[in-house]
């Protein structure tokens, strides 16, 4: 039977983020065997990270083993200790956005933060998690402003982070719970500014989930 001509073929279906997190998997895996170069690795996630249908997906692995699969990528532990890229990095940007007026907002879980993300607390409290989360870019920039209310933003330890923001009649604050631990060189940066007027910007640093989730509290 001969396809409607008005249905997408099967190249033509939009991409979901999890068939571009698959194929990401696989690059990686092609890596760690010595197939591709880190160079090709970038150049490829690129491409896999901005497309938008599945036809557009396949060109990146078709010289790559059929046999290929994702379950055997490195662990981000391992990626880290080679100095491969951070295999966090990549991913359609979440939120730009998020407000708490009077009442509350959070941005936890599975997300992508994107290289801008504006947080904004008015007599009330904002929570930005970034322990599971992926990173659209290798550096970021989250602006907290709390006015009366709260922000409070929790990284992993496995990540740079680097706290400018200004405290009026308030406080704008890096609490280290991980024991100083250092970030790996090739970690997503996170910049953390803006201004706390009669409220609070508290940027909690502990150690990452994805490692040992007995670390945390």
């Amino acid at each position: 039977m001969s396809q409607d001509p008005a249905l997408p073929g099967p190249d033509q279906l939009r991409a979901s983020d999890a068939d571009r997190e698959q194929i990401a998997q696989v690059l990686h895996h092609a890596l760690a065997e010595g197939r591709i170069t880190i160079t090709e690795l970038e150049e490829r996630l690129t491409t896999v990270y901005a497309a938008k249908t599945v036809g557009e997906l396949k060109p990146v692995t078709a010289d790559l083993p059929v046999g290929a699969t994702p379950s055997t990528a490195l662990e981000p532990a391992m990626t880290r200790a080679l100095g491969l890229p951070d295999s966090r990095v990549g991913g359609h940007p979440g939120s730009t956005l998020s407000v708490a007026v009077m009442a509350g907002a959070q941005r936890k879980g599975s997300w992508v933060l994107p290289a801008q993300h504006t947080s904004v607390a008015f007599w009330g409290g904002a929570e930005i998690d970034l322990r599971a989360a992926r990173f659209a870019e290798k550096h970021s920039t989250i602006t907290a402003v709390a006015i009366m209310g709260g922000v409070e933003i929790t990284v992993p330890d496995d990540i740079h982070v680097e706290v400018t923001g200004i405290g009026v009649m308030g406080g704008f604050t890096l609490e280290d719970q991980s024991g100083a631990r250092p970030a790996p060189p090739t970690a997503p940066t996170v910049t953390v500014n803006g201004l706390a007027f009669w409220g609070g910007v508290v940027v909690h640093r502990k150690p990452a989930e994805r490692e040992d989730p007995q670390l945390e509290r």
